[in-house]
């Protein structure tokens, strides 16, 4: 018996330890900052600006106003509002993905997915305007808007199913790291994506159908606000000078 020492074994690797494809990149994305809790005088502010939301808007018939469906909100910017990203995706034939972002840079903080095909609702956006409402029904308890797991989806008054909350997978972590550097824009993102790296992704508005090997995804400005702990909106803003389709997400419980 010799003095030296054998050493021992390495451990065998778990699960959560084995390599990631080689496909996924690496991940640079960073959490959203920590929100802090309203003042007071916001809290009264916001159930103010609710309440008379809910007032009717009457128009007397002899004064009538010109109005540019396309550019309802100047300046790109709604009082009160946050400044958020929000990236649409999927393939043409599967259902649509929504992220919300504090930043293109950070990790989704709502993802959901909806039950309308990407290529129906790309189809709804070149009509114009698209309102898509999504209802919960309230429940005891402390749950945050963005945190209810399912909702009833509503696209321009119809119903077409459902919305369901999900963590992001590594799919949508490739997603969302790809399209990192972009803050708004259109296009596709290959299926061969194992050599593409974020500065070949295609941010030009679609001008062809794309194909269902390839993922499209849409990014735009969208902003953020927030009516009660029981509703909130997403209004997308347009590039200057733009008239190119209008999107807003409402989320409400009922």
């Amino acid at each position: 018996m010799d003095g030296t020492k054998k050493s021992p074994p390495p451990p065998p690797l778990s699960p959560s330890s084995s390599p990631s494809p080689s496909r996924s990149p690496g991940v640079s994305l960073h959490p959203s900052s920590p929100r802090k809790n309203p003042s007071k005088s916001t809290k009264i502010l916001r159930r103010v600006r609710s309440v008379f939301r809910s007032f009717p808007i009457i128009t007397p018939a002899a004064c009538k106003f010109p109005v540019s469906l396309h550019n309802q909100h100047d300046n790109h910017h709604i009082h009160g509002g946050t400044r958020m990203t929000g990236t649409l995706f999927g393939y043409r034939k599967t259902r649509i993905n929504l992220a919300i972002q504090e930043n293109p840079r950070c990790l989704p903080m709502l993802l959901l997915e909806l039950s309308i095909p990407t290529g129906k609702l790309l189809q709804e956006m070149g009509l114009g305007l698209v309102r898509i409402a999504m209802e919960c029904e309230k429940r005891s308890g402390k749950t945050k808007l963005v945190d209810e797991p399912i909702w009833t989806m509503y696209c321009n008054g119809k119903k077409m199913g459902y919305g369901v909350k999900r963590e992001p997978t590594d799919d949508d972590l490739y997603v969302m790291q790809m399209l990192h550097a972009i803050s708004m824009g259109a296009g596709v993102l290959p299926a061969s994506n194992e050599n593409k790296s974020s500065d070949e992704v295609i941010d030009t508005a679609v001008t062809s159908p794309p194909t269902d090997g390839e993922l499209t995804y849409m990014r735009a400005h969208f902003e953020r606000v927030v009516g009660s702990k029981d509703s909130e909106t997403y209004y997308m803003m347009n590039p200057d000078g733009n008239s190119g389709p209008e999107l807003s997400i409402f989320f409400v419980r009922v």
